[in-house]
């Protein structure tokens, strides 16, 4: 309970996080932001609204700007490394490959080449889609997308990611209507991208007419 309370009260937690700590809370960003894309087990901690929140606190000069996009980026991008560094890894390891029933060549097959393919834009898309931010490091990394590919893909997306939403709560999260209806705008930061995300995934799973 208390972790969903931080998730849907992110701005009265870490402004009171900030009173009490002050600079210790960008180790607390850091943290988060790595723990949310480094970690597979890990989906459900904020990204996008929390973002936007370090934003806000910025342009209430409660926090550093340039200090929290580069403590955010680094913790975004080396997560995501982090997390397909264990897909590439544990992928095998658990499949056994060809050695496994759960392994199926055909399919790896095509993992790897959409991953070649079309993983860039993927991993770039995925930043914003909670959950789905999560796995598709790991899922790159099972798929045994070239890692220098992966790595540029997720510098880009990570800069893209953490720049684009905080500079959004820093020009407008201080707005007098931004602050009256905060509150929508973190459920709205949280439901609209996993509704999107969802109906995605139906679609994609509907029979082709």
């Amino acid at each position: 309970m208390q972790l969903i309370d931080f998730i849907l009260h992110v701005d009265v937690h870490l402004r009171d996080f900030v009173a009490q700590y002050g600079v210790a809370v960008y180790a607390l960003l850091f943290l988060i932001v790595f723990v949310e894309t480094g970690l597979v087990i890990m989906p459900f901690l904020p990204g996008d609204s929390l973002l936007f929140i370090v934003g806000t606190l910025c342009g209430a000069d409660l926090m550093s700007l340039p200090l929290a996009m580069v403590v955010l980026i680094v913790a975004a991008i080396a997560g995501d490394q982090v997390n397909y560094s264990m897909g590439h890894y544990f992928g095998p390891k658990v499949f056994q490959w060809e050695d496994s029933r759960l392994f199926n060549k055909s399919a790896f097959e095509k993992a790897h080449a959409f991953y070649e393919r079309y993983g860039g834009i993927t991993i770039i898309l995925a930043r914003f889609m909670p959950f789905v931010r999560t796995f598709v490091p790991f899922v790159a990394g099972v798929a045994a997308m070239t890692r220098s590919k992966f790595t540029s893909f997720n510098v880009v997306g990570g800069l893209i990611w953490v720049v684009s939403l905080t500079l959004a709560g820093y020009f407008f999260g201080n707005l007098p209507f931004v602050q009256t209806h905060l509150s929508k705008i973190i459920w709205a930061l949280i439901l609209v991208p996993g509704l999107i995300t969802l109906v995605g995934a139906w679609r994609a799973q509907r029979p082709a007419d």
